[in-house]
């Protein structure tokens, strides 16, 4: 029984960087459950469990344009200073939760301090990476059992 667009499927899986590190993992939590073709999941992982088969395992890449995209220069500004609360003190690395006008929060790492202002990149952590997942089928339910 292979994976159709529709069919809710259960996936183990180990996402790693070009270089071989480990970026997330299914390993130690409930597998990943999502609903195929439905945009649930990237799109590069959503077309790559079609035709799968309970059971079966398989190693993908995913270019960036399949993943989490290219980075966007225009989500990497300069914040003045005196706009941030004094404590914490913002240091590189940090990761600040901005919040937009319809209070969805976005989280922004810190990749710069200067005197008076900070850098923040608004960017997922992956936007510019390929990406390579090993993923196995452990469950799939049809979409019209549902």
């Amino acid at each position: 029984m292979a994976v159709e667009k529709g069919d809710t499927v259960k996936v183990e899986y180990t996402g790693m960087l070009e270089d071989g590190k480990v970026f997330d993992s299914s390993e130690g939590k409930e597998p990943l459950e999502f609903i195929a073709g439905n945009g649930d999941v990237i799109k590069g992982f959503d077309e790559a469990v079609i035709g799968m088969n309970e059971n079966e395992e398989k190693n993908i890449h995913i270019d960036v344009k399949d993943a989490y995209g290219p980075k966007n220069e225009n989500l990497i500004q300069k914040i003045p200073k005196d706009k941030l609360p004094k404590e914490p003190e913002a240091k590189k690395g940090m990761v600040l939760a901005l919040t937009t006008s319809e209070g969805q929060k976005i989280p922004a790492k810190i990749i710069e301090v200067s005197e008076q202002d900070i850098t923040i990149d608004m960017n997922h952590p992956l936007a510019g990476k390929n990406l390579n997942f090993r993923i196995k089928i452990i469950g799939i339910e049809k979409g019209s059992e549902k």
